[in-house]
C-alpha cells in the first residue's frame, strides 16, 4: 500500500464496510495545507502522527505542538497493541511495521525540552501587542516604541529592554509626542502593567537570547527521514495567548526568512498549528488578514501548514478556503452551532454520491475519518469515509527518562541550552543616563567652583566691577536659578537617544508582513 511519493492515510470503506481502496497525500500538494478536525477523543492526535510521520520519512521536516504529550511518543518505536494489529488487518495494511523517528523536543520553560526563545525586537509591535491583547491607543505607543529602537539602534532583546525604553517614553511623552504622535503616560503605565503581568505568566523565558535559528526546525537525519520538532506545549497552554502567539511568529519567521521555490517535489516543512481556534479567537480584523495573507502566499516558499482543531467553525472562512487536505473526524450535533459546525464540515467537501456527508460525520467511529486530498492538477478529491492507518512510533507518551535520552543525542544540545545576555537596549540606556549624571555633576562642580570667594581679581571701587558685580552677577545667576528647574538625568539621557535617533533614520530596519524583522 505504500507508494512513493505519496503519504498512506489509510483505506476508504463502501457503504456496506467493505474496503473500497488504499487513501493517500501526494507529497506535490503536501505544501497545499491542511486541516484536521473532530471532537475530543476522535483520533485527531493519531491522524496528525501518521501525516508527520508520513512527512518524516519522505525526509520533510515537521513542526508540531504537542498539547497533551502523547505526540511525543513519536520518539520512540511503536510497540505490538491489539488495537493496531486488528487495524492493520482491518485496511489489508500488509507493510505495516514499527519504525523509529528523528526527534527534537523544544519547550519555552526548558524543562521537557530545549529552550526556544526569540527577541522582542525579531516578535515585532503586531504580534506583541496581540500577546499583551493591547487596545488601540496602546498598539500606537508600542509601534512607537519599535521605531524608536529600530531607528537609533537600540537592541530590544527581552523584557527589560522593552520596559527600560518605556521608562524613558513616559518621561519624556511630551517631547517624543512631537516627533512620532501622541504618547499618553497612561498609555505607557497600562502596557507597563501589561509586560508585569506577561512575566508572570511565564513570558519573560519566552524572550532572549540564544534566538531560535530557523534552520534548526528544519533538519534531515542521517539516514534522510525529516527531523521532527514536537513543542512541549502542555504548560504552555496555560497562556493560550502566548502559545498561539509563539506559533504566530514562528510561521512569520518562516515566511520572512525562506526564499520562493514555486511548487516543489515535496514541502520544505510542514506545521501542524494545533488548538487553530486560540489563533482567531478574539483577534483583530487586521491581524486575521495579515494571518490569511502568510498561509496564502508561504505555499510558495515551500512550507505546509496544517490547522489541528475541534469545529471547522473556528478557522476563519477565508483561510478556510486555502486547506486543500483535509480529515474531518466526528462531530457532535447537539446545540445549533455544533449542527452548524456539521453542515459547514459537510459542504466543504467535493460531495460523495454514495453517502450524505452530514449523516455520517456524526456517526463516525473512532480513528475513522472522512479524507479529501488534492489529486491530479490539485483538483479535491471526492470525499471517502476512511480508516486511518496505525502509526509506526509508539501510541502514547514517552517516559522522562526516554525523553531525555533523546535530549542527549540531539542534534542542538547545548546551544539553547544556557542564557546569553549581551549588551542592548538597557544597558545602553542605563549608560547613557550614567554619562548624563557625569556630565551633569561636572558642570554642577564648575559652577560651585566659580562662585567660592577670592576666586576673582580686579577693582573693588562701586562701578568698577570687582566684588559688587561679582555679587551681583552671583545674586542674578541665583534669581534665574530660582525659577528654572535643571533638566533631570533621564531628560538629558532621552534628548541624547532622540539625536541619536534625528542622525539615523535612514537606517531604519525593515519588516515584513506580521511586524517579524527581515534579516
Amino acid at each position: 500500500m505504500i507508494e512513493d511519493g505519496k503519504i498512506f492515510i489509510g483505506a476508504s470503506r463502501n457503504p456496506d464496510d467493505s474496503i473500497n481502496k488504499p487513501e493517500y497525500l501526494d507529497l506535490k500538494f503536501g505544501n497545499r495545507h491542511g486541516l484536521v478536525t473532530g471532537a475530543t477523543g476522535t483520533g485527531k492526535t493519531v491522524t496528525l502522527q501518521v501525516l508527520a510521520e508520513g512527512f518524516s520519512r519522505a525526509g520533510v521536516p515537521v513542526f508540531a505542538a504537542d498539547i497533551k504529550g502523547d505526540l511525543s511518543g513519536i520518539a520512540a518505536r511503536g510497540e505490538p497493541k491489539d488495537f493496531l494489529t486488528k487495524r492493520a488487518e482491518q485496511i489489508g495494511f500488509a507493510d505495516y511495521e514499527f519504525d523509529l523517528f528523528p526527534v527534537i523536543f523544544w519547550d519555552l520553560f526548558g524543562q521537557k525540552g530545549h529552550r526556544v526563545r526569540t527577541t522582542v525586537a525579531e516578535m515585532g509591535p503586531l504580534l506583541l501587542a496581540r500577546l499583551m491583547d493591547a487596545s488601540e491607543p496602546q498598539e500606537g505607543v508600542i509601534n512607537i516604541a519599535f521605531k524608536i529602537a529600530d531607528e537609533a539602534g537600540l537592541p530590544l532583546l527581552d523584557l527589560k529592554d522593552f520596559t527600560s525604553l518605556l521608562n524613558y517614553m513616559g518621561e519624556n511623552a511630551s517631547a517624543l509626542s512631537n516627533q512620532y504622535g501622541l504618547i499618553s503616560r497612561a498609555s505607557v503605565g497600562s502596557i507597563q502593567r501589561a509586560l508585569l503581568v506577561l512575566e508572570q505568566q511565564g513570558a519573560e523565558h519566552f524572550f532572549g537570547e540564544p534566538a531560535l535559528k530557523i534552520t534548526d526546525i528544519m533538519r534531515t537525519s542521517n539516514n534522510g527521514y525529516g527531523q521532527i520538532s514536537v513543542l512541549a506545549a502542555d504548560k504552555l497552554m496555560m497562556n493560550p495567548r502566548l502559545y498561539a502567539t509563539f506559533l504566530l511568529w514562528l510561521l512569520s519567521e518562516l515566511f520572512e526568512e525562506l526564499p520562493e521555490i514555486g511548487d516543489p517535489e515535496k514541502p520544505k516543512l510542514v506545521f501542524f498549528f494545533d488548538e487553530a481556534h486560540l489563533l482567531f479567537n478574539d483577534a483583530p480584523k487586521v491581524l486575521v488578514e495579515r494571518v490569511e495573507q502568510v498561509v496564502r502566499l508561504i505555499r510558495s516558499k515551500g512550507v505546509g501548514v496544517y490547522f489541528v482543531t475541534q469545529n471547522p467553525l473556528d478557522v476563519p472562512e477565508t483561510v478556510l478556503a486555502q486547506l486543500g487536505n483535509r480529515a474531518q473526524h466526528a462531530l457532535r450535533a447537539y446545540s445549533p452551532r455544533e449542527q452548524k459546525a456539521v453542515k459547514t464540515a459537510a459542504e466543504t467537501f467535493r460531495p460523495n454520491p454514495a453517502f450524505d456527508c452530514a449523516t455520517v460525520i456524526t456517526n463516525l467511529g473512532t480513528g475513522e475519518a472522512l479524507v479529501s486530498t488534492l489529486e491530479i492538477k490539485g483538483a479535491p478529491s471526492i470525499v471517502e469515509r476512511t480508516l486511518i492507518r496505525p502509526p509506526s512510533g509508539r501510541v502514547g507518551p514517552v517516559t522522562d527518562a526516554e525523553r531525555q535520552q533523546v535530549m542527549d543525542r540531539s542534534p542542538v544540545l547545548g546551544v539553547y541550552d544556557e542564557d546569553l545576555d549581551r549588551e542592548s537596549a538597557f544597558e545602553m540606556l542605563a549608560a547613557r543616563a550614567r554619562k548624563a549624571a557625569e556630565a551633569d555633576a561636572a558642570k554642577r562642580a564648575q559652577e560651585e567652583a566659580a562662585e567660592q570667594p577670592g576666586t576673582t581679581s580686579g577693582w573693588t571701587l562701586p562701578g568698577f566691577g570687582g566684588n559688587d558685580d561679582s555679587q551681583q552677577r552671583r545674586g542674578q545667576s541665583r534669581g534665574r536659578s530660582s525659577g528654572y528647574q535643571r533638566e533631570t538625568v533621564v531628560e538629558a539621557a532621552m534628548k541624547s537617544v532622540v539625536r541619536t535617533v534625528a542622525t539615523q533614520v535612514g537606517r531604519a530596519l525593515v519588516r515584513g508582513i506580521l511586524g517579524s524583522l527581515k534579516r
